[in-house]
Formats: structure tokens, C-alpha cells, sequence
């Protein structure tokens, strides 16, 4: 006799299992990471540059004796101007062993979102790579960009991660 499962969640419930996700803006745009990739969140401090680093690779900072290389997702993402204001900050997360900072303009809240929630983005052939982005997700009168962050902060491009891998 065979039984089949369907996972340790029973059918209808996975609509109900939330996760919580950090929403921050870039530009006009609002994105949302999961908060388990998050370590803390810093104001904004000019970084030591590096030499021949990708102008979205801002330089490191020193945190607590860990040097912190800080990415502007501003600038990966192409946003035109960059302003650095008070409310410009830097989220310390923690990616695949490896600590690394990432500028946003600001940082909104701390949202639970279901996967109900969280609808697949659009496609842009070949015009816009959504390879980075989980889905959009609307609530109230928001919609935001849920990126997977873990895979843009290990991909080759972003020059971070030794064996980063595509």
C-alpha cells in the first residue's frame, strides 16, 4: 500500500505560515528581505575605499573587528542620483558565512508576508533581469519588490564572494 504526503504542512495551512521580511526604499521603489539575513542596521558612514573596486562596492567599514565590505544597492540597481541623507542607511546582513553591508535610502518596517502574499514577478525577457527578484507582494496601499538577497549578494557580478556561483 502506498501513502502519499504532501510535506509536514497540511494542504491549505502553507497559506498561513508567515515570514517576517525588513522593507526598505531605494529610489521610489520599497523592497522587502527576509529579517533572518539581517544582522543589524547602521546609520550611514563614509567607508574606506578600495582601489579598482566596482563603483557599487561603496569601500569597508570596520564592525567591531570584522571588515565589512558595503555595497550601494543604489548604485547596483541604477537609480540615477545618489543622495546621502540622514535618513540613508546601511543594512548588516549576514550572507552565506560572510558579513556585508548594503546602503539604502531608508529603512520603513518589519512586515510578515505568507507566500499567498508574495506574487511572481512579471516578465521582462531579455529588457530587465528578475533573477534577484522572490515576487511583489501588495499590502494595504504598498507593493513591494521581494528580493532574494542571499542570491544577489553571492552572485559573481556583485564580486563579493569567492565561490560565488551563477
Amino acid at each position: 500500500m502506498e501513502t502519499m504526503t504532501h510535506g509536514s504542512v497540511a494542504k491549505g495551512e502553507e497559506e498561513l505560515v508567515a515570514s517576517e521580511y525588513l522593507t526598505f526604499t531605494l529610489g521610489s521603489e520599497e523592497y522587502a528581505i527576509d529579517i533572518l539575513k539581517v544582522q543589524e542596521i547602521r546609520g550611514y558612514e563614509q567607508p574606506t575605499l578600495i582601489a579598482n573596486a566596482p563603483a557599487f562596492i561603496k569601500g569597508v567599514i570596520n564592525l567591531r573587528g570584522i571588515i565589512v565590505p558595503v555595497v550601494d544597492l543604489r548604485i547596483k540597481f541604477n537609480l540615477g542620483k545618489i543622495d546621502y541623507t540622514p535618513f540613508t542607511v546601511v543594512v548588516i546582513l549576514n550572507i552565506a558565512g560572510r558579513v556585508i553591508g548594503a546602503v539604502v535610502d531608508s529603512v520603513s518596517d518589519v512586515i510578515s508576508l505568507t507566500p499567498a502574499q508574495i506574487r511572481p514577478a512579471p516578465d521582462f525577457s531579455g529588457s530587465f533581469d528578475t533573477k534577484y527578484i522572490l515576487g511583489l507582494a501588495a499590502q494595504d496601499s504598498r507593493m513591494m519588490i521581494v528580493t532574494d538577497i542571499e542570491r544577489l549578494m553571492t552572485s559573481a557580478d556583485m564580486e563579493l564572494i569567492d565561490s560565488a556561483t551563477e
